[in-house]
């Protein structure tokens, strides 16, 4: 039996429905009822992911657990101390969980965390590493980071197994946020200033990661998984230009793309304080994913092409319904 949090989120959905079609048994935990559409899936709901919650009911007979819920990074973040909020959840909540699971004999525990525990940016070539040794100073990546390191010393007192997968950008049917607007925009046909952009971003399918967690939810296929950290990518790194020009194509459109110099539009980004816009824009961020292939023999099930064409079409349809 698996225990997945953040069931309905988009990773969580697409992840309980790989773990259904390979015949697991899946308790899926969720602030929501609707977890899926599936009658086998039991549901126990939760509040927001802190230390308070008691998860004894919701671990008898797990034998994995599979984190993903998290108070996610948002470019203009609110809140007076954004640090302590992601603590809250993603670090306390976090270790909270994974104590109790390794108490109620959980064998492997799987954390979902981010690619921003290693930094924000790359020099071209010079993808990031698992074994990177740095300490982020963004509040999301913190939270993430604190808690892969209170994962890996619970791993070592207890005997529970621990798995860490840093996800890049993750895109595919119905994604949200930056990666829908830019759909629209392309969708739309409006002219874009972003045809000269020479930089090198990896991103991975969600079709690519869910099938890396379906992988490492496996002991008997993954057994060199265990207290392993993993960068998961589709191996295909593109500038933020080729991108646009893949999203036309998946749309059947030709991208209407202006070759505006990027320092301009860095100036003007900084200008109107779209800073951290213009990095992801026009930045590189490579993270080198070969230790999962490797190690445990993963290979892509998806090429972005093919995943950006499922993307399109489901956003098509989407837009359908409206």
């Amino acid at each position: 039996m698996i225990l997945v949090t953040g069931a309905t989120g988009f990773v969580g959905r697409s992840v309980i429905e790989q773990l259904l079609n390979d015949h697991y048994g899946v308790r899926a935990c969720s602030r929501l009822k609707n977890v899926s559409n599936s009658t086998s899936v039991e549901v126990y709901e939760i509040g927001d992911m802190s230390e308070s919650i008691d998860w004894h009911q919701a671990l008898l007979d797990i034998d994995v657990v599979i984190h993903i819920a998290a108070r996610v990074h948002v470019m203009d973040d609110s809140v007076a101390d954004p640090l302590t909020e992601f603590r809250k959840v993603n670090t306390v909540g976090t270790l909270n969980l994974a104590r109790q699971a390794a108490d109620a004999g959980v064998k492997r525990f799987i954390f979902i965390s981010s690619i921003k525990v290693n930094g924000e940016m790359t020099q071209v070539e010079q993808p990031f590493e698992p074994n990177d040794n740095s300490i982020p100073t963004d509040p999301y990546g913190l939270s993430k980071y604190e808690a892969e390191q209170g994962l890996l010393a619970l791993a070592k007192e207890t005997g529970m197994e621990v798995v860490i997968i840093r996800p890049p950008l993750i895109y595919g049917p119905n994604v949200k946020a930056n990666f829908s607007s830019m759909m629209k925009w392309v969708n739309k046909g409006v002219p874009l200033p972003f045809g000269a952009i020479y930089n090198q971003r990896s991103l991975v399918a969600l079709d690519n990661l869910v099938d890396f967690v379906a992988l490492c939810a496996d002991r008997e296929k993954s057994p060199k998984a265990a207290n392993q950290v993993f960068l998961i990518s589709d191996g295909e790194d593109v500038s933020t230009t080729t991108l646009l020009q893949k999203v036309a194509r998946a749309f059947g459109k030709k991208p209407m793309l202006i070759p505006v110099p990027v320092g301009l539009m860095t100036i003007a980004a900084k200008l109107i304080g779209k800073g951290d816009v213009a990095n992801r824009l026009f930045g590189s961020l490579q993270v080198d994913s070969s230790k999962a292939r490797e190690l445990l023999g993963w290979k892509p099930v998806t090429t972005m092409d093919e995943q950006l064409k499922k993307t399109a079409d489901a956003y098509l349809e989407h837009e359908k319904t409206l």
